[in-house]
């Protein structure tokens, strides 16, 4: 049997290319907005939505080639060496390129007649397609006797990561072009500032560069934002320009 499925709405995010997002959502407290497309625009749709704290949205891996037929896959948790069933893992290759991520549920936002939903933890790709919304349920999405002994516990920060003075001037000129307003929190970082900290410090590279040093670089919050590896575990943030 054959299905073919509509988008109901796109995700705006501030992830402009795959390196640096985070590999699960609600790793860094990353917002963006899901912006409702039509005929699912409308405030009908989303009536009740805003009684609940948390949504999955169901949505294609729209850059990622299909492969119907590959059987395995090697998770970057997994160093990428190992091979695992592909419907072991969460690996963004899959037959048919559908994803799901929990996502905090900020606001249900009614504009001109028109629905979006601001949301907070989000891991996707800017412009991904979503294919549906459904509430989370804490009665029957979580089970605390749970195992996955593939991956037992949420991947933790494996880096030290520092700002570099020139680099941390050049953010905020640039956030300031950009028309950013926030203040700063109790280490002198505004939450941009620190959500980049937080996204180098989850270590975006492949396993298999992890134990050497270099530079490198990724597009976030309308950012080119560029690093160096002091050493395997230890990044500075180095220079900062407009995307």
């Amino acid at each position: 049997m054959e299905f073919t499925l509509s988008t109901v709405a796109l995700a705006r995010t501030p992830f402009r290319e795959k390196f640096g997002i985070p590999r699960q959502a609600g790793l860094v407290p990353v917002r963006g907005r899901i912006d409702m497309l039509p005929p699912w625009d409308q405030p009908e749709a989303l009536n009740g939505l805003e009684q609940v704290s948390h949504i999955w949205l169901d949505f294609i891996f729209h850059q990622n080639p299909s492969k119907p037929e590959q059987l395995s896959v090697r998770p970057p948790r997994l160093g990428g060496n190992r091979r695992l069933g592909v419907f072991a893992t969460r690996a963004s290759f899959r037959p048919n390129r559908l994803g799901a991520s929990l996502v905090k549920l900020e606001a249900v936002c009614v504009e001109a007649g028109n629905v979006h939903l601001e949301v907070s933890g989000i891991d996707l790709l800017d412009g991904t397609p979503i294919v549906d919304i459904k509430p989370y349920l804490p009665y029957a999405d979580r089970i605390d006797d749970a195992v996955n002994a593939i991956a037992p516990a949420a991947p933790v920060p494996t880096l030290a990561v520092d700002w570099q003075a020139q680099a941390l001037l050049a953010c905020r000129a640039c956030l300031q072009e950009l028309g950013y307003v926030g203040g700063l929190s109790g280490d002198g970082l505004c939450e941009i500032e620190q959500q980049v900290m937080q996204l180098v410090a989850l270590d975006p590279r492949p396993a298999y560069k992890q134990s050497s040093c270099g530079t490198y670089a990724m597009s976030v919050f309308g950012l080119n934002v560029r690093w160096v590896m002091q050493t395997p575990t230890q990044a500075s943030i180095s220079d900062v320009s407009l995307a």
